[in-house]
């Protein structure tokens, strides 16, 4: 089989969040995806089937499969559209519903589900977990804690064993921003075997959420301050947010499996 090795929300390779793409003509067994996610040792690897016409997919992080991954699934876009379709417009079947995806010149505009938002208790737990006392904390699938200034977001020392014993997948922190960017944001996933994810697309679908509420909004620009870095372009409608990025290819390979 095919496999496409992509670097995500970014249009310069090694920065971003890099994702492998498999191109299946029918869909192995459950236990040969999670070998093929292990034996690439990246955060997600998405595999792609196409049945009647219809792009069927699934994401797998080193943990197991996952319900949403946001820059695999940009990946994926990158590939179909440049490898086999060729086409602007295209739907996404997946476990979260059909995800829509639009290219717009370069640049590819994804719609996926908005996570609500509960705002929760801020334990003595989680600010040790961080490192740092949040303003206000919110859970979806994920905890999203705010923080005082951008400056913070980069100074946070995250402790792993403590971030996996709080509630949530995955940890966000995130801040406001100046100039070009509406905020920066970081994010930790030991329950995953990550300990900070690259540029978190996921993620997105609470931080933009949260910061076009807050500032009255409909358009954010997103800046994930990992070592590596990445943008995301993000529009909040309601129930959908839109996120939209560059991706740039890396490499591409073959898989032997019997």
């Amino acid at each position: 089989m095919k496999q496409y090795i992509v670097d995500a929300f970014t249009q310069e390779v090694f920065k971003g969040n890099p994702a492998a793409v498999c191109i299946l003509d029918t869909w192995l067994s459950d236990s040969h995806l999670q070998a093929i996610a292990l034996e690439n040792n990246l955060s997600e690897t998405a595999f792609v089937v196409k049945k009647a016409g219809h792009y069927h997919l699934r994401w797998f992080s080193l943990n197991g499969e996952i319900d949403l991954c946001g820059h695999a699934t940009l990946a994926a876009a990158y590939v179909i559209a440049n490898f086999y379709e060729h086409t602007a417009e295209l739907i996404f079947h997946t476990m979260s519903g059909d995800i829509a995806v639009s290219q717009q010149e370069e640049r590819f505009e994804i719609s996926f589900p908005s996570f609500d938002l509960e705002e929760v208790t801020i334990t003595d737990e989680l600010v040790a977990a961080i490192g740092c006392q949040p303003t206000a904390v919110y859970l979806g699938r994920d905890l999203l804690c705010i923080l005082d200034t951008a400056e913070d977001v980069y100074r946070v020392t995250p402790n792993q064993e403590k971030i996996a014993a709080l509630d949530g997948l995955l940890l966000h922190v995130t801040a406001k921003s100046e100039g070009e960017y509406t905020c920066v944001s970081r994010t930790f996933a030991p329950k995953l075997n990550i300990a900070e994810d690259s540029v978190c697309g996921s993620g997105h679908c609470h931080i933009v959420p949260y910061w076009a509420k807050k500032l009255q909004t409909e358009t954010i620009i997103a800046y994930q301050a990992s070592a590596r870095g990445g943008i995301l372009y993000g529009t909040y409608a309601g129930d959908r947010t839109k996120l939209a990025g560059y991706a740039t290819l890396f490499a591409i390979a073959d898989i032997f499996i019997s």
